[in-house]
């Protein structure tokens, strides 16, 4: 089907061009380029630098925006209409993709013509803004969802993967404990049948449990059990005791020494039974029991301590102002970034203890770390070193996030709190985080946020005033 011209009932129909006079929408109907699309046809692509205003006579267009490499709906955009304007007025690319969801009829204005018709007609341009507005209030409600789906996304993927490590070894030691505890129950009831005197049991005891001691509070150094274990090894061989190369571990790592072991098993050096070396794997399976208990201790602990920093981070069963600790929101945030951080980002901490707790909304402060902390290792192409520093300035509480990456580019730094505006690919950032943190230091704490830059050193350095914080409502 061939592409009809525009003509002025096209232009009637749709807002802001009905408050034309008649020779200004005769005017336009002239100068337009009329054309067709067909269904999954594309018209703007998310990026594209255009200067046109397109005028939809029919059909229907679907609006994306990219987010994680995935094209996601925004809404839809139905004839007849116009759209197009945003990057036409703030000579930026297209914020959106658009996409024909059926066969179209499209005319297209050029953006000097749309802007001559703004500055001669008032009401014209009344609506055009107040209908840009709008548009871009809605963009900005879907980003903000985006990017606070994405920073949780982020942080839930950082906890995963925090929380997969200990997790799989307190699982790996609760069912490996009930085959240990199975076998030390056997070589018990064995034991008992050998009539043994009460002071050889109880040295066999003591020396058990010295070894626990030595086990639970990590007593010797890596290359200290590693040359025992081999002073065992080759014992233990000579001993003729069973799969020598399994006991020698547990027992290296419980300080047990040769002359201990051949004061132990002097009685069972000739016995030709099982209980020739059942000593020896009592002991080590003992003590690797123990071993399986500390690390799903460990494990645990570890858990406990993850979930109480998520907690802490969102401020959870807590009113919506509290007093806040900055040096205890860092902190979470780091552990929150841990994953990333070990892939080549050393982090080092200048904190000002006599910094006292202040009044504020701390998970909106984590909000403005997280993003501050992510920024800066995405810079660095996670490798380098980040630093934080805290500090009195002026009587406020100043937290400064430094990184060593290639710094912001003179010509763009006053415009790095703008809504949209990202120096990041397509679908790689909505242009919002920056502007969120601003949101936040500003309008709810009334503090203030600075940048300096340079290559191999840029800070961004927080300002919270350490009185009360007054209760606002985000604009």
């Amino acid at each position: 089907m061939s592409a009809s011209a525009l003509c002025l009932e096209h232009l009637k129909a749709i807002e802001p061009f009905n408050h034309l006079p008649q020779e200004r929408l005769e005017w336009v109907c002239d100068r337009a380029t009329s054309l067709q699309l067909s269904k999954g046809d594309y018209l703007v692509k998310e990026g594209d630098l255009t200067t046109t205003i397109y005028v939809i006579a029919s059909g229907r267009l679907g609006i994306t925006r990219q987010s994680e490499g995935i094209a996601m709906p925004i809404g839809q955009h139905e004839g007849p209409g116009y759209i197009g304007e945003i990057p036409v007025l703030t000579d930026e690319p297209a914020p959106v993709t658009l996409q024909a969801m059926s066969n179209c009829q499209v005319h297209s204005i050029a953006g000097a013509d749309f802007l001559t018709l703004l500055h001669e007609c008032r009401d014209f341009e009344r609506v055009v803004f107040r209908l840009m507005q709008q548009r871009v209030r809605g963009l900005e409600s879907f980003l903000r969802g985006r990017e606070k789906m994405a920073a949780l996304g982020t942080l839930s993927a950082g906890l995963a993967h925090e929380l997969n490590n200990p997790a799989a070894a307190l699982v790996r030691s609760l069912s490996e404990m009930v085959p240990a505890i199975r076998e030390l129950e056997k070589m018990n009831m064995l034991y008992g049948q050998t009539n043994a005197t009460e002071a050889e049991s109880a040295e066999w005891q003591r020396v058990r449990d010295a070894g626990y001691e030595t086990i639970l509070k990590c007593g010797a150094d890596a290359v200290t059990v590693s040359d025992r274990e081999e002073e065992l090894l080759d014992w233990l061989e000579d001993y003729g005791a069973t799969e020598a190369w399994k006991l020698a571990e547990p027992l290296a790592q419980a300080g047990i020494d040769i002359p201990t072991l051949e004061r132990l098993m002097a009685p069972w050096r000739d016995n030709p039974t099982q209980l020739h070396d059942m000593g020896i794997r009592w002991l080590a399976l003992s003590f690797e029991m123990m071993s399986m208990i500390q690390s799903g201790q460990h494990g645990a602990e570890r858990i406990a301590t993850l979930v109480k920093s998520m907690k802490s981070y969102s401020y959870m069963d807590q009113g919506a102002q509290q007093m806040v600790d900055l040096h205890q929101g860092l902190e979470d945030t780091l552990r929150l970034f841990a994953f990333k951080l070990k892939q080549g980002i050393k982090v080092e901490r200048d904190y000002d203890a006599t910094l006292p707790k202040l009044m504020a909304h701390g998970s909106e402060l984590n909000q403005v770390w997280t993003n501050l902390i992510d920024n800066a290792i995405d810079a660095m192409g996670e490798k380098g070193t980040l630093t934080l520093r805290t500090c009195h300035f002026q009587g406020d509480a100043r937290v400064e996030i430094i990184d060593t990456g290639p710094g912001i580019p003179p010509e763009i730094k006053s415009r790095i709190y703008e809504p949209f505006f990202t120096t990041k690919g397509v679908g790689k950032g909505s242009g919002l985080g920056l502007e969120t943190v601003l949101r936040i230091v500003e309008n709810r704490h009334h503090g203030t946020i600075s940048v300096e830059s340079a290559p191999g050193h840029t800070c961004f350095a927080v300002c919270l005033p350490l009185g009360e914080a007054r209760t606002t409502h985000r604009p």
